[in-house]
């Protein structure tokens, strides 16, 4: 599994993202209300760029005439023909059982902790920080 510094914690305020190219693929980074997902910048559907795709939420199970948006900020828009994926599983609103985007693992590290050698291996937890780098594992 490759480790790759993407950048720091300050550079990707919650709701926005960076789209990097990792190991020669094209992948996406995204801050969902403080926590980091990266997916595959492909749509599996025709392999459109999904992750420069609007972000945004989604209607909720909810009563006959009744219409409750929740989850924004979760949800990415296929520019090309409007599919839709969630941001922190990669699965298809559609179809979440057959049709899915690769996710990758993230993790947020302190400074000094991101420069150590890659091949050094290091264990994470999910943590909230204000400053550090951001590691994405392929």
């Amino acid at each position: 599994m490759g480790r790759h510094v993407v950048g720091t914690v300050a550079e990707l305020p919650p709701g926005s993202r960076k789209l990097i190219t990792l190991e020669n693929r094209p992948v996406g980074l995204f801050n969902v209300n403080g926590t980091f997902y990266a997916l595959r910048n492909t749509c599996p559907h025709q392999g459109a760029p999904l992750c420069v795709g609007t972000v945004t939420g989604m209607t909720l199970p909810s009563a006959p005439g009744e219409y409750i948006y929740g989850r924004q900020g979760e949800i990415v828009r296929c520019p090309w023909h409007g599919w839709e994926f969630d941001l922190t599983t990669g699965k298809s609103i559609y179809d979440p059982h057959k049709c899915l985007v690769k996710t990758y693992e993230v993790a947020v590290e302190q400074e000094e902790e991101a420069e150590i050698a890659a091949e050094v291996e290091v264990e994470t937890y999910p943590v909230e920080v204000e400053s550090g780098w951001i590691i994405v594992y392929m």
